[in-house]
């Protein structure tokens, strides 16, 4: 790439994510992990044609933007005017108190109020956002490889060690080359960790050092990327903290379990189509318990907006109930919306095995342990989730043996909590 390319290509990204500057503009940055994106430009233009006073601009981004350029934009008091962020918590001072511009600050504390906290600053009665779905990590089975290989799926108690188990033997069986794949992920090794008894959570509410229930998953979780068990290339093919999902090589019928989480549903259901037959189901146990780990997607105002009248309009019209129920059942997301749960769905899926996952992961929702429910709205959770990720790939490469990897995650959040003056 030439410099003259290079700067035009840095001014084009920094032109689409810089915060709107002509009157009425409300610009969005978006990304999508399955029919989403389609679904909110849809709705975006009826809010558009009803209110004609006001731009909404779709930005379509990769999350990999949203997880690194963004925040540099928000240090820099720039960003878009509206964002879909996983990290919440930690960036909350970037985010535009709404309550005293939506119509009716009431009805986003009674349906909205049980996640609030997730993005809000500690401490305050901030109106940040909502939810745009409420997730739950768990697995998912390819049925039709198991049925070939002659191997029964694991049940409900089933453990971590059952299900390597079980998907060694239908890989070597079948001939597929990964038995089981976690997404490179923080969060997603957060659920068999706290199954196997860990806790992040210091007593004064900072990051705890490890502990032994941590340490022992993450040692297996080595262990079975070095022996086969689990897909390598997930956890090798990046650098720091970038996040990859193992979703294609399910699609694709090469992997046999993978665990990743209930946003996957609407793209299996689209992608999978009746290649195969696939199962959710929750997660396995570990000797604590056997919970996942729940979090999603925020849709937050910035606050370095021009145009926070606007971007309230547009909040609250996405807020609304039927617009949370159409958008939910459209995307397959499991919504936050307090009156939308307790009214019920139709999901918009003629896919039996996607309306069956959802309701396993509603399920799943219920064996979720008191500190998975705490860590969405904890400052300290994506520093946690980054170190894991950044060292426990390293140790999955061979460049550091485990025991210097655990040294290194402790170092890593040590130094961050000592970079924020705390």
């Amino acid at each position: 790439m030439t410099k003259t390319s290079s700067m035009l290509a840095a001014l084009a990204v920094g032109l689409m994510t810089s915060t709107a500057a002509l009157a009425g503009d409300v610009r969005i940055m978006w990304y999508s992990d399955g029919v989403e994106g389609e679904v909110l430009k849809d709705l975006l233009d009826r809010f558009m044609k009803e209110n004609p006073d006001i731009n909404v601009v779709l930005d379509n981004v990769s999350y990999s933007v949203v997880r690194e350029q963004l925040p540099v934009q928000l240090e820099a008091g720039h960003g878009p005017d509206i964002a879909r962020v996983t990290n919440l918590k930690a960036q909350s001072q970037h985010w535009l108190d709404l309550r005293p511009l939506v119509a009716d600050p009431a009805y986003w504390d009674e349906n909205f109020g049980a996640q609030a906290d997730w993005m809000r600053p500690d401490g305050s009665n901030q109106i940040s956002g909502f939810m745009t779905q409420v997730t739950i990590a768990g697995g998912f089975a390819n049925k039709t490889l198991f049925e070939q290989a002659g191997v029964a799926i694991p049940g409900d108690d089933a453990t971590w060690d059952d299900w390597a188990k079980a998907a060694k033997q239908v890989a070597e069986s079948q001939q597929v080359p990964f038995p089981m794949a976690l997404d490179r992920s923080g969060h997603r090794l957060s659920g068999p960790n706290l199954a196997y008894g860990g806790n992040y959570i210091g007593a004064d509410g900072k990051p705890a050092p490890l502990d032994e229930g941590t340490k022992s998953f993450l040692t297996k979780f080595v262990g079975w990327i070095e022996d086969g068990t689990m897909a390598k290339d997930v956890w090798v093919s990046a650098a720091g903290s970038t996040y990859r999902a193992a979703a294609d090589d399910f699609i694709n019928g090469q992997l046999v379990y993978y665990y990743s989480g209930s946003w996957q549903i609407p793209n299996f259901s689209t992608k999978i189509g009746t290649n195969f037959d696939w199962v959710a189901t929750g997660s396995p146990c570990g000797p604590a318990n056997c919970t996942g780990m729940t979090g999603g997607a925020g849709l937050v105002a910035v606050k370095y907006t021009k145009n926070p009248a606007e971007v309230a309009k547009v909040m609250d019209y996405l807020a609304r109930e039927d617009i949370v129920k159409e958008f939910s059942e459209r995307t397959l997301f499991l919504p936050a919306h307090k009156g939308v749960l307790a009214k019920g769905l139709d999901f918009k899926t003629d896919d039996a095995q996607a309306k069956a996952a959802l309701n396993e992961f509603v399920t799943a929702s219920g064996a979720l342990s008191e500190i998975a429910r705490k860590l969405p709205g904890w400052h300290w959770s994506d520093t946690f989730y980054g170190a894991l990720v950044t060292r426990v790939s390293q140790a999955s490469a061979g460049e550091m043996p485990i025991d210097e990897a655990f040294k290194r995650i402790d170092a890593d959040i040590a130094a961050k909590v000592k970079e924020a003056g705390q």
